[in-house]
């Protein structure tokens, strides 16, 4: 079995608590659920030693995501191959609120989204899309289970 990269977590805003110890447990308890669910052999998760998840807010994500992606509107998560994962407070609170799920929860399922994206899953096609979306809330499921 191979070894699981590092989880480092940071929050970088101020307008939401979070509780970070347990983001990083089910950030933990996912990894092994995302590394089988790799899709092919050059999906960077598989050689990662480390990943940084950097929680901040709308404004911050929409800089990056203007400066990377061509688009500077806030969104949910923007990942990068290197091993980077942005997460949104402020878009988590919003769409987790559309959805009838706590902060916590949408913030982890965002960490679990980002941790697909490392292992080569897209949601830029709708077919696929849906795929990820059933597979990660499994994964969030299984990992949030795991540690009760």
């Amino acid at each position: 079995m191979m070894p699981l990269p590092k989880l480092r977590i940071y929050n970088r805003q101020k307008a939401h608590p979070l509780p970070l110890p347990r983001l990083r447990r089910i950030g933990k308890a996912a990894l092994p659920a995302c590394l089988a669910a790799v899709k092919s052999p050059d999906a960077p998760l598989i050689s990662l030693p480390e990943i940084e998840i950097t929680i901040v807010n709308d404004a911050d994500i929409a800089r990056v995501h203007g400066d990377f992606l061509d688009d500077p509107t806030p969104t949910d998560v923007i990942t990068f191959h290197h091993g980077e994962i942005l997460i949104s407070a402020d878009t988590a609170l919003r769409q987790g609120r559309e959805h009838g799920q706590s902060l916590d929860h949408e913030t982890a399922l965002y960490l679990v989204h980002g941790l697909l994206h490392l292992a080569g899953w897209d949601d830029h096609e709708e077919g696929e899309a849906r795929a990820m979306a059933q597979l990660q809330e499994g994964i969030l499921r299984d990992a949030k289970d795991s540690l009760a």
